[in-house]
Formats: structure tokens, C-alpha cells, sequence
């Protein structure tokens, strides 16, 4: 996500050619052996997660509890019983929720109409499938990275080149603590990362519909909502207006297959709740400044206002750096900015949510190859935060630090260091003082908060290469 001013950006008055605005990538036997190296990385990450299921049992690999809820969902939009209640008003959000937890449908009602079809598919296969599925969207997010800096830069790729450094990326990446804990949970945050890329990162002429699907993502969480106003300051009018027509899409049609859950959530406040119908808020778990300002606070409550302010800081920070990001001609990074700008500010940005440190990190990197010759000192120092992104999200394993857990098996990252609340006593018991994540000292608070920090100090880092951009011509839009 960071680096932009290792490179000049496109604007009008440059005839660069595209052999030398592209990163190095050798002569047709070179491209060769990267696409086999990738094919070989990737190949070896996903074994290696097969073994790690294999070896660590029940609850190793997997342990589907949001893939249920989402199940449960698609089955109460199908009608059936015992999971829908007919004489509810609102079925979806009057559902009791799923496991000791009563983990309850927390999405707008669109999203439930998008996993109705895959209720129909049984718990084991459908498990499979969500495995399978988010596999692939690493790779699929990561080639639409790429191409989408290919695209910006104005330089000519080979596929071989492009799905060799999107192979060897995802192999890389996907041992990332968000991306095996998205697939660990059967989360969809992969799925939607590879569908905005795929959006934002194509080109727009004569492609009147980008944006489209981004406004489909937003009906299934709502985080996306951002890039509208993103889009709107870097004067994209075409593309928001197609974000919100995607977006109204979903509403209308939730309207129709859902009318009273839609009313409850739409019309009677449950979209604008505080969060909580998520969990407890200042859980480790949490990465997002509420959670960080939640567990200062010491109370859910005490957070709010503090919480409030924050967003507001951090918004503003955030889209200034997109736009002026942007206007220099970075796009790619302008869109990864925007995208941690939503992680900074939602209330509930879990551990999972910030599977987009994998494209951050492979821009860095692109940057840092990019920069290689005309200014090393500055990509070694790009090659530095790729790697201490790669350090502050790895699953490093708890027994580094031997406390109990309550996440079983699957207490992998920096952030799992500090003692937690198990989330069954906030689901009976609701705020307490007590509650460990309000005492924590020391290390612990910068453990327990390294997500939510380093997504912090990664804005501050975009905030200063920014500032040195905003003096440049702007670039011309591809």
C-alpha cells in the first residue's frame, strides 16, 4: 500500500517507452522460470495449509463457525425450518443466532439472499467449497493488483510475467494471519477483496459498468460504501454513480425477496447499531480503532465519543492520501488506501478483515523492484515494509508464548500474546469491567493491538509519501 514516490508518475509530457517504466523481468526464458517458481510457491503455501489441517485435527484448519451463520442465513431466506420463524416479522434479525455464542446474521439483508444458494449444498461440501473458493480469490485479487499497476504505469506485461508474480505473491501472502484465519472461519473477505480489485482495477473506457460490483460488495458488507466517496473526490462520477446504482441494486432487491427484515434494517436503526450485535467490541479480535479506543476506554460505552472523533481524523487523512495518491497516478495505491481508511474506521474490523495487507504488500514490493535502479535507498526501505507487513501479520504460532486460549487451536499472530475474554461471557454477561482486554500493560498493548496500530502507522507512512507527491503534475487517466 505504501511507496508511490519510488517512481515518477505518467502525465502527459512523458514518452517513456514501456521498457523503461517496467520492473525488470528479463528475456522469455526468465519469464519462464518466474511463472514456474510462482506455480511451485503457490503450490507449496497450499500444501503446506492441507498438512497443517491434516496434523492439528478438528478445529486445526478449519472451524466454520462463520460459514454456518452464513448458511443458516441462506436457509432462513429459502424458509426452512427450524432456522426460519414464520410467524416473525423480521426472520433474519429476529434469529436467535448460531452456537453458544448465538452468533446473529450481522449483514444487510442482500447477503443473505447471496448465500441462499449455497445453503443448498451440504455442511461438508459446502465447506469445501468455501476452501476452495478462497483459495482461489488471493491469486484472482492479486492478478487484478498487478495488471492494475501494469495499467497505470503504461507498461506492456507478458501473462507469463503476470501470473508467474501473481502465483509467487499469492504463495507468499497466503500464509498471512488474515488470510488463513478468512479461510479458517469460511469468510467471504477474500471473495470481496478480488471483486473490488477486479472492479476498480480495469480500465474504464468503454467499460460503463465499473463500479458496479463494488456497489454489489457494499450490499454484502457494508465497509465498501467507502470508495464512493473516494471515487467522487478523484472526480470518477461515472464510476460512483455506478458503485451506488450496484449498491440500490441489492437494496431493491432485498426489498422484494425480504420486505421485513429489510424494513428493520434499512427504516428501524439496525444498520446504524453500534456494533454490538457483532461481539464484544473491545475484544483482541478487534482491530479497528474501536476496538483499540474500546480497550483504552475500559468500557463499550466510555469508547463511543472518542471513537467518533477518531473516525473522523482518520477519513479525512485517509481519502486525502487516496486523492492525492491518485492524482500522481498511483491508482492501485490510491484504492488500497481507501480500503484501509474502511478498516480504520469500521467498528468491527475483526482479525480476518485485513486480508488487503496481501496487495499492500505485493505493491511495495512493485514499487521497490520498480525503483531498483534509480533509487535504491528508498526501495530497500519499500522492501523493509513489505517485510514488516509480512512480520506484524504472520500466523506466528501461540507457542511462542504458551497462554491458554480461547480460540482452541487456531491462536496464530502477534495479536493472540495477551490473555482475552472468552466472547461466551460477553455473549451472557455483556460489558464488564473486568474483562481482561481493559487491564492489559506493557507488550500487551502493543500486541494485542498490532493490526489496528500498523494500519495506523502504514497511513501515517502513505500520509508522508503523499505529501511529497502533491506538488506533481496530475496524471493523465488511462
Amino acid at each position: 500500500m505504501a511507496g508511490a514516490d519510488s517512481v515518477t508518475p505518467v502525465n502527459q509530457a512523458t514518452d517513456t517507452s514501456p521498457a523503461d517504466t517496467s520492473p525488470a523481468v528479463g528475456t522469455g526464458p526468465a519469464r519462464t522460470r518466474l511463472l514456474v517458481a510462482g506455480a511451485i510457491t503457490f503450490a507449496v503455501a497450499i500444501v503446506g495449509w492441507i498438512v497443517f489441517d491434516a496434523l492439528t485435527g478438528k478445529d486445526g484448519g478449519t472451524n466454520a463457525v462463520d460459514l454456518t451463520v452464513y448458511r443458516d442465513g441462506g436457509l432462513i431466506v429459502r424458509h426452512v425450518l427450524p432456522f426460519y420463524n414464520p410467524h416473525a416479522s423480521a426472520p433474519l434479525y429476529d434469529w436467535g443466532g448460531y452456537s453458544a455464542l448465538a452468533l446473529k446474521f450481522t449483514y444487510p439483508p442482500f447477503a443473505a439472499i447471496a448465500f441462499a444458494p449455497l445453503s443448498l449444498l451440504p455442511p461438508g461440501p459446502l465447506l469445501v467449497f468455501s476452501i476452495v473458493v478462497n483459495m482461489l480469490a488471493l491469486p484472482v485479487a492479486l492478478w487484478f493488483t498487478i495488471g492494475g499497476l501494469a495499467r497505470q504505469d503504461g507498461w506492456y506485461h507478458d501473462r507469463r510475467v503476470r501470473l508467474g508474480a501473481t502465483l509467487l505473491a499469492a504463495g507468499v501472502t497466503f500464509w498471512l494471519q488474515p488470510e488463513i484465519r478468512t479461510v479458517y472461519l469460511g469468510q467471504v473477505n477474500l471473495v470481496l477483496m478480488a471483486m473490488i480489485m477486479g472492479d476498480l482495477c480495469q480500465p474504464s473506457e468503454g467499460r460503463w459498468w465499473k463500479g458496479f460490483v463494488t456497489g454489489i460488495a457494499a450490499g454484502i458488507k457494508l465497509t465498501p460504501l467507502i470508495f464512493i466517496p473516494y471515487l467522487l473526490i478523484t472526480r470518477k462520477f461515472r464510476e460512483a454513480a455506478m458503485t451506488v446504482a450496484g449498491f440500490l441494486f441489492t437494496v431493491v432487491v432485498a426489498f422484494i425477496i425480504l420486505p421485513g427484515d429489510s424494513v428493520l434494517w434499512w427504516l428501524h436503526g439496525l444498520v446504524i447499531s453500534d456494533g454490538t450485535r457483532a461481539g464484544f467490541l473491545g475484544w483482541a479480535g478487534n482491530q479497528s480503532l474501536r476496538g483499540l479506543i474500546t480497550r483504552l476506554a475500559g468500557s463499550v460505552d466510555a469508547g463511543q465519543v472518542p471513537w467518533m472523533a477518531a473516525v473522523v481524523v482518520a477519513t479525512v487523512i485517509g481519502l486525502g492520501v487516496a486523492y492525492l495518491l491518485d492524482r500522481a497516478g498511483h491508482r492501485v495505491a490510491a484504492i488500497l488506501a481507501t480500503a484501509l481508511t474502511a478498516l480504520l474506521d469500521s467498528p468491527v474490523s475483526w482479525d480476518h478483515h485485513w486480508v488487503w495487507v496481501a496487495p499492500g504488500a505485493v505493491v511495495a514490493v512493485y514499487y521497490a523492484i520498480k525503483g531498483w535502479k534509480a533509487a535504491r535507498a528508498r526501495s530497500r526501505w519499500l522492501l523493509a515494509l513489505a517485510a514488516g507487513i509480512i512480520i506484524v501479520f504472520g500466523p506466528w504460532p501461540d507457542a511462542l508464548w504458551e497462554n491458554a486460549r480461547n480460540l482452541g487451536k487456531f491462536s496464530l499472530g502477534f495479536l493472540w500474546a495477551p490473555p482475552n475474554t472468552n466472547p461466551e461471557i460477553y455473549s451472557l454477561r455483556g460489558d464488564q469491567p473486568w474483562f481482561v482486554e481493559y487491564h492489559w500493560q506493557g507488550l500487551w498493548l502493543l500486541t494485542g493491538n498490532a493490526y489496528i496500530l500498523g494500519g495506523m502507522a502504514l497511513l501515517l507512512v502513505l500520509a508522508a509519501i503523499a505529501w511529497r507527491l502533491r506538488r506533481q503534475e496530475p496524471a493523465v487517466r488511462p
